[in-house]
This record gives structure tokens, sequence and C-alpha cells, in this order.
């Protein structure tokens, strides 16, 4: 079975979020970064499970420069057996389905990983662009992914209740929360990644089809209001008259 792991790098969440040439690009100073932890934790893991239970070879994908490389050792020290980097800044979620789409195309793989959403911009476009592109189907939000025979069964959470579909390979998938528990990789495990391949390749060619026009912070949280007991009409006319306090 040949798996493939996308994985993206994401500012930490206690990272200081500041804008710089005004207000159209992140200011990365300073900004420690992490593997996005539903890349890491969910869909990670369990292709690693998939390998163990199953045999075969987890290839974990990403698309950036070289100062991703210590996310991507991290991945192979929880279980990834070689990486591919293709050697690029991301522009937008297209450019990004394009290089995963590409690689695929030369190299079939029976299930494709990704998390449900990146921390940082949090648009979830890519697991669906890729599918489109390599006209496979594509399961969104997976809590559950289990064996049945020649198949898969996945579950997802729904308003109200859990919806269950079977598909077979190859797919694509994105991981949510329940799929698998998050894995911390021992020493030998972290010396071992030291070793493992990891193949730079240049990126193919694809259309910019987003600008980014400005970024804004949020407005700060006002400070919080106190109300004796026996003054609830002054309560009911804030909640009322004054909907920014709510």
């Amino acid at each position: 079975m040949n798996v493939l792991v996308c994985i993206s790098k994401t500012p930490e969440t206690t990272a200081k979020i500041n804008f710089v040439e005004g207000g159209t690009a992140f200011d990365s100073a300073g900004v420690n970064y992490i593997m996005n932890p539903y890349d890491e934790w969910y869909a990670l893991v369990r292709a690693v499970e998939l390998k163990e239970k199953n045999g075969g070879e987890v290839t974990v994908f990403h698309v950036g420069d070289a100062s991703s490389d210590i996310v991507i050792r991290k991945a192979l020290s929880i279980g990834g057996d070689k990486a591919v980097r293709v050697n690029a800044d991301p522009k937008d979620s297209f450019f990004v389905a394009k290089q995963i789409a590409q690689y695929c195309k030369d190299n079939p793989q029976d299930i494709i990983f990704f998390g449900k959403e990146t921390i940082d911009y949090n648009g979830a476009e890519v697991g669906s662009m890729a599918s489109e592109m390599l006209d496979i189907p594509f399961i969104s939000f997976a809590s559950k992914l289990e064996e049945n025979g020649e198949s898969f069964i996945a579950e997802r959470d729904i308003e109200g209740g859990v919806q269950s579909v079977e598909v077979r390979a190859p797919f694509a998938i994105s991981s949510a929360k329940g799929i698998a528990e998050q894995r911390i990789p021992n020493m030998k495990s972290i010396m071992m990644s030291k070793r493992k391949p990891v193949a730079v390749i240049e990126p193919v060619e694809s259309e910019t089809l987003v600008e980014i026009t400005h970024y804004e912070t949020p407005p700060p949280k006002s400070g919080v209001k106190l109300f004796e007991m026996e003054n609830l009409e002054e309560l009911v006319r804030i909640l009322r008259d004054e909907e920014k306090v709510i």
C-alpha cells in the first residue's frame, strides 16, 4: 500500500501575529513554525498505522523552502519512510494542489491523506482541489477510517449524527479528531529520521488565482462588565441596546 501524507508548516499557536508591507504580508520575524497539528496528529498517524498493519510505504509530501526541513524530519520520525519537498513558496491552495496532483500522476498512490485544514488560513481547500485534478474520490473531515475487505469505511461527524461512506482506493481523505491518536517520537525514531531520504523537486508551472490584498487583526476584546443581582434591568438594556458587548 502506497500512502502519501501532505503536510503543512504553520506558526505555532502562541506566535504573535503581525503584518508588514502595508498589511499585505505576514511578518515571520521571530515566529516559530510547527507541523500543522491536523496533519501531524491525525493524517500522518493514521497513515503510519495502516502501513504497520498492511505493509507498504508512507511518503511525506510538502511544498516549501529549505526552512521546512525540520518539520519534514519530524514527520519522518513519527513514521514516514521518505519525504518529497517541492522547492517553492506556495502562493495559494491551487498551486499546492497542482504540485500534489502532478506528483501522484507520476507516482500513483492508494490513499492521499490531508489534515482537515491548516490552523493558519483554515481554508480546507487543497484536498478537494487535488482530488478533482486526479479524478479520485475525496472524503472530507473523516473521524474514522477502517478497512473493509478490498474497500474502506470512513465516518465523519455531521449535524445530529455520523455519516458512514464506503470507498475503494485510490482516494483522498482529510483527517479530523478521532481518526487517530497523537504519537510522540522517541529518541531512536528521531535519530533514524535523519537517515531517511528527502527528495527535493522543482515545482510544475501553475497560474496564481488568488491575490492577497490586505490582512488585518481582529479588534481587541473589550473588558468584562459586572452587574449586581439587583440591577438586572441594566443588564437587559445593555444586551438590547449595545450588541457590541455580547
